[in-house]
């Protein structure tokens, strides 16, 4: 009698061992990957404290041990719209032109940006004086408090220049135009600084006379535009001048050194020296 064959059952969880080996290739790939990867302990520090001082500006203590100096982060930290910043003081500036509608000329003063930072107000001659003269008009000490008050915010140096026509001017007290447009740029100089406060290391008087021209001289509104004093707020302070009080009184102490003190010394014949006698 014929045995009958034990059917063989198919096994249907094969698939768990080409699973298992998938699952263990990348567990190795990752233990790999990590054990190859650096962690930078600084950035990672540095991160962690400007999260922690970003939700509590108050506790966290400051991410770099490096000390702070204000004057290097001064820049950063001043906001364009910061009391004493440039865009505030050419804005309060501008405010008081507008303000002052008691003096007709104020809307001929200009404020001009530079490229390099300066600041250039042009006022015009018959804002600040009368024709020929260099007193500042009564009705120009309202402008010129409120131009100190920024200069003093805005803390620059400042220069100060006097421009006139072409049309030559002969007085006693005002010879050339030269004299004319140093005196006015003084007088601006002298109110700003003794009126109102601004320091006076901080100002320079220029008289240019009617070198710089901003248009022709050809009638007498072209004549006008050039007769103005333009307030220069300069972007970078002037360099200082070198202290040779002392080195030229050295060089001057070693010239004098084996000069002869008289004519008698220079000059050996007039003192009667190594001169011979007439028998």
């Amino acid at each position: 009698m014929a045995k009958h064959k034990h059917e063989e059952h198919e096994n249907h969880e094969r698939w768990l061992v080409s699973y298992a080996d998938f699952i263990t290739l990348l567990f190795a790939f990752f233990v790999v990957m990590y054990s190859i990867s650096s962690v930078n302990v600084g950035k990672y520090r540095t991160v962690s404290e400007s999260i922690k001082a970003a939700l509590n500006p108050v506790v966290s203590p400051p991410a770099s041990p490096a000390a702070f100096t204000l004057s290097t982060n001064k820049s950063a930290l001043t906001a364009p719209d910061a009391p004493g910043s440039k865009e505030v003081v050419v804005r309060k500036l501008r405010n008081l032109v507008k303000s002052i509608t008691a003096v007709p000329q104020m809307s001929a003063v200009r404020i001009i940006e530079q490229i390099n930072g300066d600041i250039v107000i042009t006022i015009p001659d018959q804002l600040l004086f009368n024709s020929g003269e260099a007193a500042v008009r009564t009705e120009a000490l309202p402008f010129l408090e409120g131009l100190s008050g920024a200069l003093v915010e805005l803390n620059r140096h400042t220069k100060v220049e006097g421009h006139t026509d072409n049309v030559p001017i002969r007085t006693a007290q005002f010879p050339s135009n030269w004299e004319l447009s140093a005196a006015r740029a003084v007088m601006v100089v002298r109110v700003l600084s003794e009126l109102y406060g601004v320091p006076a290391d901080h100002l320079a008087a220029v008289g240019h006379a009617d070198t710089r021209p901003v248009t022709a001289n050809l009638d007498l509104e072209q004549r006008a535009k050039n007769r103005r004093v333009e307030v220069v707020i300069l972007e970078q302070a002037p360099p200082a001048p070198l202290l040779q009080a002392e080195n030229e009184a050295d060089a001057s102490d070693q010239s004098t050194e084996g000069v002869p003190a008289s004519d008698s010394e220079l000059v050996p014949e007039l003192s009667g020296m190594n001169r011979s006698r007439t028998p």
